[in-house]
């Protein structure tokens, strides 16, 4: 396996990771990681949590069940523009341009028509390109001042979300976009605690 993909490869699984992290109840993460990733067998498990074979399967279906409604839900998709391409650098710039400047007629221009927003372990998610103009209309009316910092999750483009304060610029989320030829196809906003995870600081030096 080459450096590259064995670092998408680490990528995808610390997203998921955070997903689940951030989603799921405390036994059917445990499950999940035993089963899913650490390869123990449902009765090993059992054996582990003090539970009958019948539970852990049921649980690990439940917790399955649950990062799978986390994925977005959309038509055929265009593929996405190369990593680092001028294709996809046009998108980056683009975006941090209209989310940096709260221009939400620019935003909503990248915009696939059935766009989906998540926010796990916020329970609300947003689909079609209106209701996520909505959503960040009320965002850019009641905060501004952002910065965005450049990153990849799960090979896919990312920006750490940074906010100016009176006592800094400090990070308030991560987004993770998915893309759809030219277009934004899908947005994941994870909480600042994952930042590190994805090489990026809590906080900015101060632009004052």
């Amino acid at each position: 396996m080459s450096p590259e993909a064995r670092y998408e490869q680490t990528e995808s699984i610390s997203l998921a990771f955070v997903t689940a992290l951030q989603i799921l109840p405390p036994r059917q993460l445990v499950v999940l990681i035993l089963r899913d990733v650490l390869g123990f067998h449902a009765n090993e498990v059992g054996g582990m949590l003090d539970t009958t074979v019948e539970s852990v399967k049921s649980a690990l279906k439940r917790a399955r069940a649950g990062m799978q409604r986390r994925l977005p839900v959309t038509t055929a998709m265009e593929p996405p523009p190369g990593s680092a391409s001028p294709a996809e650098d046009a998108i980056f710039a683009k975006f941090v341009s209209a989310y940096e400047s709260a221009d939400i007629d620019a935003l909503v221009a990248l915009l696939t028509g059935d766009v989906f927003l998540s926010m796990p372990p916020i329970p609300l998610e947003y689909q079609g390109r209106d209701s996520v103009a909505r959503f960040f209309a009320f965002i850019f009316g009641s905060v501004q001042g952002f910065h965005l910092v450049r990153t990849r999750a799960n090979g896919q483009p990312a920006f750490g979300v940074y906010r100016q304060t009176s006592t800094g610029i400090h990070g308030v989320g991560l987004f993770v976009l998915t893309l759809s030829g030219d277009r934004i196809s899908a947005m994941t906003r994870f909480e600042d605690t994952v930042l590190p995870i994805f090489g990026l600081p809590q906080s900015l030096p101060s632009t004052q």
